[in-house]
């Protein structure tokens, strides 16, 4: 029983007022399921008025203070800070304790945080918070580094170690791409399993609503060389659902020498990630690259029970981008492996046009083939891998730079890198490299070690008169694949 959890508040979110509860392997799952049988209600942004208008650089000022910080000072693996509200993240998040049993309300406190002097003086009220971000000893033992942040609609991000942060992850996308709007749902509320002393991982549970469902999830993480979240999620909409995007990335891609068109800029590539992954139900992995188009782009790669895929960022080579403040070569990839058949579906990718690397123009997610059902409940369990590489399905090589060059008014010259140890010590004269285009013809396919890098090159010219063109390309030897498959939409 949760009696207090169930109390309605002005938000439609069942917010504990007591100063305990009872708390179950199923108290947010049932929360989800009572929430998605009542109307939804927009969620609570009323905020003081000195904080409702914060710009960015107020609200970056405002700092929870370290010292703070849940489970400090206690010999525990994890700490907790949290964010203030305001600026974009004007929406009130519940956050909770979970220990012994019971969850507590964590309360707001104005002493907790520190306040820039542009930062309007407002009375101190119960605001609840924005979000929280979880530190961990995991480059070093004697200092606690930020290991993930959820902050902001259902997003959350994370990194591992040595990393500095790059693309994020959100809890469910829905409508995106359509001519209607997309539809954000919300986290509203978290509760964090305190960990024991000596607790390689950490248990973190969450609510989220939107005016088509409402949902429970369970985080576990466990930071390292990867950090790994293992998501259980159960989805129970108020509607059919059309269009859902499951296990949904955003990330960025300004240019690389793939795209570049029209850009003056003394880095050689901008980017979070360079291309996306994928692992299908046939055992075909796949490498996307991304591009920066003119118009947008979405590409659907149909599948049946999915292995996998990812937003990667696969160069890591400092001189690929030329950027010290930024480092790119330093920022994560994440992906996504699903845990059971998830059937029918496709891979999402939408790639937006942008002219600034401030926004994230980059989207993938697994769209089930069927709609969600309403008043139904839909379960699904994945696995999100944070760090510098997604685990190795095969031992084949993989794509690892796409460079790409005009030859002629009608025609581009597409020069392919790869590694693989596969292709270490085999004989030149029986590798090929096999390439197909609809609407277009490819000549002067060449192969060749490439001995700057150890791996090999493959590169070919292309008409490109009849844009968009959907190209496809690996190496063989004979009838045996010796390298994941390349594919790419090109476009003016």
């Amino acid at each position: 029983m949760l009696p207090a959890l169930l109390l309605a508040s002005r938000s439609g979110f069942a917010a504990a007022r007591t100063s305990e509860d009872a708390f179950g392997s199923s108290a947010v799952r049932d929360l989800a399921r009572t929430l998605a049988g009542k109307p939804y209600e927009a969620p609570d942004e009323k905020l003081p008025s000195g904080l409702h208008d914060l710009d960015y650089d107020q609200y970056r000022s405002i700092r929870y203070l370290p010292e703070r910080a849940l489970w400090r000072g206690k010999n525990l693996p994890f700490e907790a800070q949290f964010f203030h509200r305001g600026f974009f993240y004007k929406n009130r998040v519940n956050i909770f304790e979970v220990a012994d049993g019971k969850a507590t309300e964590l309360k707001y406190r104005k002493a907790d945080f520190s306040f820039g002097e542009k930062v309007p003086a407002f009375e101190d009220v119960d605001l609840g918070f924005a979000g929280f971000r979880i530190h961990a000893p995991m480059n070093r033992a004697d200092y606690y580094d930020e290991v993930c942040v959820f902050l902001g609609a259902s997003y959350f991000r994370a990194v591992a170690k040595g990393q500095t942060y790059g693309l994020s992850a959100r809890g469910l996308s829905i409508d995106t791409g359509e001519a209607k709007g997309e539809e954000f749902p919300l986290f509203k509320a978290f509760w964090l399993e305190r960990p024991a002393p000596g607790a390689t991982s950490l248990v973190i549970h969450a609510l989220l609503d939107s005016k088509s469902c409402a949902a429970s999830y369970r985080f576990t993480v466990r930071p390292g060389d990867t950090t790994v979240f293992d998501v259980e999620m159960s989805v129970y909409p108020r509607v059919e659902m059309q269009r859902t995007g499951l296990a949904p990335m955003t990330s960025m891609f300004f240019y690389g020498p793939n795209d570049r068109n029209d850009i003056d800029d003394f880095r050689p590539s901008v980017h979070d990630s360079d291309g996306l992954a994928i692992f299908n139900g046939k055992g075909e992995s796949l490498w996307r690259p991304l591009s920066n188009p003119r118009d947008l782009q979405i590409s659907t790669f149909q599948d049946l029970n999915p292995r996998g895929f990812g937003l990667m960022q696969r160069e890591r080579n400092f001189f690929a981008y030329q950027d010290i403040e930024s480092s790119f070569e330093k920022r994560p990839s994440l992906w996504m492996e699903p845990i059971g058949d998830w059937g029918e579906g496709g891979v999402k990718l939408f790639e937006i046009p942008t002219k600034e690397e401030v926004h994230d123009n980059i989207a993938a997610f697994w769209q089930p083939k069927n709609p969600l059902q309403a008043k139904g409940e839909h379960n699904y369990t994945y696995r999100l891998h944070w760090g510098p590489d997604s685990p190795k399905a095969h031992s084949r090589a993989r794509f690892t730079r796409s460079g790409i060059g005009a030859r002629g008014e009608d025609a581009r010259l597409f020069v392919l890198d790869l590694l693989g140890d596969n292709l270490k010590g085999i004989d030149p004269a029986g590798v090929k490299g096999v390439v197909t285009a609809d609407k277009s013809e490819i000549k002067n396919i060449v192969t060749q070690p490439n001995p700057y890098t150890g791996g090999w090159r493959l590169s070919f010219q292309c008409q490109v008169k009849g844009a968009p063109i959907e190209l496809r390309a690996f190496l063989a030897e004979g009838d045996k694949l010796l390298s994941e498959v390349w594919v790419y939409r090109w476009a003016p």
